[in-house]
């Protein structure tokens, strides 16, 4: 095919695609595999065509011309429509953060568009100007990562633009500023179940909170079980499923699932001490006084143990709720009472620190730490020091104890009387 040769302003001769405008500057356009034509520009000839290398490589690389409609949100659309191996729950946790904090932004963004610096400024008015906190961020992080990594495996990118960038904001901010979740002091704990026993708009909740304290069962497991997981002959739980309330995606919009535990060791038996066995039998007493049964049946589960007045199942909503009245009804009452001393205060918690709470009460009383994460449902032991449980500092005297008195035995007690020092100074 015959070309006809074309010169710009300074009688230089144009490549194919290439023209000149009126104001001096340059452009280039081309036509993708879609039929869609593109154009890109600059300022003088030698920035232009430096363009084009960087096309020609992409294509030599195997990169494929993204069309101009290939957004962040249809590729999050691809994505999550092709994801498999992921329960329904974090399906639907998924698309509750793009939905929230990702399509807002840069949603309408095209990826091929999105440099490392456009993430790193998201992030960074994620955590400035909305306040998230590093934990949420690393949520949306998750996400985000997986969409630019289909789109670099579908070879629309070169590299993935978040790779590291979650790492160095870490850095930048401190994982270490993450709000401390601090476990319920013993007496804390004493005062809390003492109350809800004691109040009458609350003693019907004992078992639930009592089983939570001295099982660390996540709230989902515990909402879940149903008698048939109790032996309460052997003292055993049979940890197997969790009951989710989630957003399904279709007409039936929230409901309740039942799901696999969190992870693979979360599949557990859990050891009951014979109190655990007691507010079980409780329960049930309970409720046959009241005259409540269970009606609900959730994916062919029934039977569920712990029910509201409503005979429907508890839920971690609605027992965060509650624990949150009991808190503001605990305090007042303390007040009332002309006690202004913060420390007889409850603070505020929700169900997972009821959890933290047990394996913190669990190394205090000198249990070994792989005993407490096989109750936990930990993957590692690791996670069980670092992510629930606190040492405090009457655990930490009881703990320094031997080894003072081994000391003392081995060195005999020092003499630091004040009034020696003058011999040394002498």
């Amino acid at each position: 095919m015959y070309y006809k040769k074309r010169y710009d302003n300074m009688r230089r001769v144009l490549h194919v695609g290439e023209y000149q405008l009126k104001n001096g500057s340059y452009g280039y356009r081309w036509t993708d595999m879609f039929g869609k034509r593109h154009c890109i520009y600059a300022k003088d000839l030698d920035a232009l065509r430096i363009k084009e290398q960087k096309l020609q490589l992409d294509r030599l690389e195997g990169l494929k011309d993204a069309p101009p409609d290939l957004t962040v949100e249809k590729v999050f659309e691809t994505w999550i429509k092709l994801k498999r191996g992921i329960k329904g729950s974090t399906r639907s946790g998924y698309i509750q953060v793009f939905e929230s904090l990702i399509k807002p932004a840069i949603g309408k963004k095209q990826v091929i568009l999105m440099k490392r610096s456009n993430i790193r400024a998201f992030y960074i008015s994620l955590l400035d100007e909305k306040g998230l906190s590093i934990g949420t961020l690393d949520n949306v992080h998750t996400v985000l990562h997986q969409v630019f990594q289909f789109a670099v495996d579908d070879d629309y990118l070169r590299k993935n633009p978040c790779d590291n960038m979650l790492k160095e904001l870490k850095l930048s901010y401190g994982d270490h500023k993450r709000k401390k979740k601090n476990a319920l002091t013993l007496q804390q704990e004493i005062n809390f179940l003492k109350f809800v026993r004691e109040d009458g708009r609350y003693w019907h909740l004992y078992p639930i909170f009592f089983i939570m304290l001295n099982t660390g069962l996540r709230a989902g497991e515990l909402t879940g079980l149903r008698w048939k997981d109790i032996d309460l002959e052997n003292g055993i739980i049979d940890i197997n499923h969790n009951l989710v309330y989630y957003y399904h995606g279709d007409e039936s919009g929230y409901h309740y699932s039942i799901s696999t535990p969190k992870t693979k060791n979360g599949i557990r038996k859990v050891i009951m001490t014979q109190a655990v066995i007691d507010a079980f039998h409780m329960e049930r007493k309970f409720q046959e006084f009241l005259g409540l049964k269970s009606i609900d049946v959730i994916d062919g589960y029934k039977n569920f143990v712990f029910i509201g007045k409503n005979n429907h199942v508890q839920t971690y909503n609605k027992l965060n709720k509650i624990i949150e009245n009991i808190i503001t009804d605990y305090n007042k009452w303390i007040r009332s009472k002309g006690i202004t001393d913060q420390n007889e205060l409850l603070p505020h918690f929700s169900c997972h620190i009821l959890r933290h709470t047990y394996a913190t009460r669990l190394l205090e009383s000198g249990a070994a730490i792989k005993f407490i994460s096989a109750q936990m449902g930990h993957s590692d032991i690791q996670i069980t020091y670092d992510t629930y449980i606190d040492v405090t500092d009457e655990f930490k005297r009881v703990q320094i104890k031997p080894f003072e008195n081994y000391m003392d035995s081995v060195l005999g007690e020092p003499n630091c009387e004040i009034a020696n020092l003058n011999d040394y100074i002498s």
